[in-house]
């Protein structure tokens, strides 16, 4: 695999996909390629607990339109990058919401940076279980705080950025691609 695609997903209140960032990286690299985001209409326009940063300067202009548009360029994408895996921290939950996507292999990146013997930047005091993963902790932001040693970092909540977000911590860890797979 010489590229892949971390995504993340933001919902509603009524737990409906309202936004998706996507990011397609190079696998030897962990070096960004293209990043898509898209708003999709109407789903955005219920509302939810991050609506206000859907359209975050930093996130650049979005694609807004129908959830099946979205799907289709996602997929041309996905295409024309050669990508049939897909990486998202919390798998479970994007995979759920995009069931468009099941033909894709999904991965875990929190599988990785949960866990004592795959995160060197977890310290020697912190409460774990007996499998190595932390007990409490271990979201996107504590996590990045961690591994960047940024106390300041705060997750922005928009789909896109987080999606960046996800990769640098890929980049951090500093695995090879196939320790996720």
């Amino acid at each position: 695999m010489s590229k892949f695609i971390v995504i993340d997903t933001e919902t509603t209140w009524d737990d409906e996909v309202m936004s998706i960032g996507a990011v397609v990286a190079d696998s030897h690299t962990m070096s960004l390629v293209e990043t898509k985001y898209y708003i999709i209409d109407p789903e955005y326009k219920h509302g939810g607990m991050f609506s206000y940063v859907l359209k975050h300067p930093k996130a650049g202009k979005p694609i807004i339109c129908k959830r099946s548009s979205v799907m289709d360029d996602l997929l041309n994408c996905s295409t024309r990058h050669n990508v049939s895996e897909v990486f998202a921290y919390n798998a479970n939950f994007d995979r759920c919401h995009l069931p468009e996507l099941s033909g894709f292999h999904w991965h875990d990146i929190m599988k990785l940076a949960a866990y004592r013997q795959y995160n060197q930047a977890i310290p020697d005091n912190a409460p774990i279980c007996s499998t190595g993963r932390l007990k409490s902790g271990y979201g996107v932001e504590p996590i990045l705080r961690l591994l960047s040693g940024n106390c300041g970092y705060s997750e922005t909540h928009n789909s896109l950025l987080d999606a960046i977000d996800e990769l640098k911590i890929m980049t951090l860890l500093g695995h090879p691609i196939e320790k996720y797979i």
